[in-house]
């Protein structure tokens, strides 16, 4: 299963050697394991994902690759080789380059928040989906009562994003394993712990409760080690950010989990509604497995130029 080379967009970019490597682990044979994924890096303005692989041990009776609704590429396997142990290894080369920090000033960025609910744009109807609350519902009382602290009347779009996702990471904990992929905003919310697809999600469902088009982006972050330091391989992790929607049609992409607009550090796989439309891996065994354990490795590894080692 492999994605087909693009052209590097020009040669001023951050380059990533990317492997991500799921181990799923069982108490007793499975017999039959369908699985679907989004581990592929998208191809857009800022982003060239200039190859992708993925390859599943044992090796699959069937697989196909496929683009989902929201021009996401996906991967499927089904693998009927009796096992208890299944691993799926996605590698991939990307070249990303920053988006450009002066759109943020200018544009319907720049203009009061309001003008970029959807409407009246000959696009508007393909942002409704996003701005549109989640069944079961995720905009509640407490959640509209959160976002209209940021979302003052007149305000500039690009103020009152950066202001939101500001007060997430001041008012929100993050605490690995305090949540599972099911917890609810609501729960979040009440809790104020999470980690970042929690909060990536009470992020859009604070955009949505304003009327504004919200997605859920799914991706890596390279991260950089500690000075003097070299950097630890397969530590890294899928992160999750949220994206709005402006009203002259750009997206601008923010991360409430670091405080931060997404810059060329960023590299996005999918992107969707909400986690259920962009999980990495899913799928369903046959077994009478009464245990499981799964293990992630992600390695976002800087390189040079294509071919060469990762920078350490």
């Amino acid at each position: 299963m492999t994605a087909v080379p693009v052209a590097p967009p020009h040669p001023d970019v951050r380059w990533y050697a990317i492997t991500h490597i799921t181990d799923y682990h069982y108490s007793a044979p499975v017999t039959s394991s369908y699985g679907r994924g989004h581990l592929f890096p998208r191809t857009t303005a800022t982003q060239r994902c200039l190859d992708a692989t993925v390859t599943v041990a044992p090796t699959p009776t069937d697989a196909s690759s496929g683009v989902d609704v929201q021009g996401n590429e996906t991967v499927f396997f089904h693998v009927t080789t009796p096992h208890e142990h299944l691993r799926v290894t996605a590698r991939s080369l990307v070249a990303v380059t920053a988006p450009d920090p002066a759109l943020r000033a200018t544009g319907a960025a720049a203009a009061p928040w309001e003008q970029s609910r959807p409407g009246g744009r000959p696009d508007a109807a393909l942002d409704v989906e996003f701005a549109l609350d989640l069944d079961p519902p995720e905009i509640t009382a407490d959640v509209r009562e959160y976002a209209a602290v940021s979302f003052r009347p007149g305000r500039p779009l690009a103020e009152a994003v950066f202001d939101l996702q500001h007060r997430i990471h001041e008012d929100f904990t993050y605490l690995s394993g305090s949540t599972t992929t099911t917890t609810t905003v609501a729960h979040v919310m009440a809790t104020r712990t999470g980690v970042c697809q929690d909060f990536a999600r009470v992020a859009a469902a604070c955009l949505r409760s304003q009327g504004l088009a919200a997605r859920y982006v799914s991706g890596y972050l390279s991260t950089t080690p500690p000075p003097g330091k070299e950097r630890l391989v397969g530590v890294d992790a899928s992160h999750a950010w949220v994206s709005v929607r402006s009203a002259d049609g750009r997206w601008f992409d923010v991360d409430p989990t670091n405080d931060q607009w997404c810059d060329d550090r960023y590299v996005t796989v999918a992107r969707g509604r909400d986690y259920d439309d962009v999980p990495p891996l899913r799928g369903i065994i046959y077994t009478d497995s009464a245990r499981s354990r799964i293990h992630v490795s992600v390695d976002v590894a800087p390189v040079t130029a294509p071919g060469t080692p990762p920078v350490r």
